[in-house]
């Protein structure tokens, strides 16, 4: 059977992914981090707009750049904010340049401090990706029930960032799963709301 059959639960097929993306070199991240920001960036917005992204962890996507690049044409960039087990995200406000404060779990956030926004596009941190829109995440459902609280407010456009041997045939998706409007990877921009 393969490690990328639907049938296999999302822990075997997350732990697959997330080898394949810890075997790439640090200079093979950066690339293509380098590369997703040096693209037009696939969706229109008008200046001002709220851009969330996130602070990379282990061998994650650096959606750094992108975000850098994405604010000096206007937007206003936001990291998400861990406030509770079981709760949705809370997006405050980043200066691309500022440094950031180790979150209740490790990961690096703005401080209480900056203001919180609602983003209206959310650059999503992903373990594996499939065609039609399914992630799986790192089991926690925090983009999840974020996602859902956002769309439910309005719309929001989710784009998942990754590398390309994230990639996966087909991921069984649950009922709680948000899907991708869109992934971006080192390799081409999938445009998912047209599957």
């Amino acid at each position: 059977m393969s490690l990328c059959s639907p049938s296999l639960p999302k822990p075997v097929l997350r732990a697959a992914a997330l080898a394949r993306r810890d075997a790439l070199g640090e200079a093979q991240r950066s690339a293509a981090a380098l590369a997703v920001a040096a693209r037009p960036f696939p969706i229109s917005f008008a200046a001002g707009s709220v851009i969330a992204g996130y602070a990379p962890v282990r061998s994650e996507f650096d959606p750094r750049p992108l975000l850098r690049a994405l604010t000096e044409c206007g937007a206003r960039a936001a990291l998400p904010v861990i406030v509770g087990r079981d709760q949705p995200l809370v997006f405050r406000a980043w200066d691309t340049m500022a440094p950031l404060a180790r979150g209740p779990l490790g990961i690096p956030e703005p401080g209480p401090d900056q203001p919180e926004l609602v983003p209206d596009i959310v650059l999503v941190p992903l373990a594996a990706f499939d065609r039609l829109g399914h992630r799986i995440g790192y089991g926690g459902g925090y983009y999840d029930r974020s996602l859902a609280q956002l769309r439910a407010g309005g719309d929001r456009l989710a784009i998942g960032v990754g590398f390309a041997v994230q990639e996966i045939p087909a991921i069984p998706a649950l009922a709680h799963d948000v899907p991708l409007d869109l992934v971006l990877t080192e390799t081409e921009t999938i445009d998912l709301r047209r599957v």
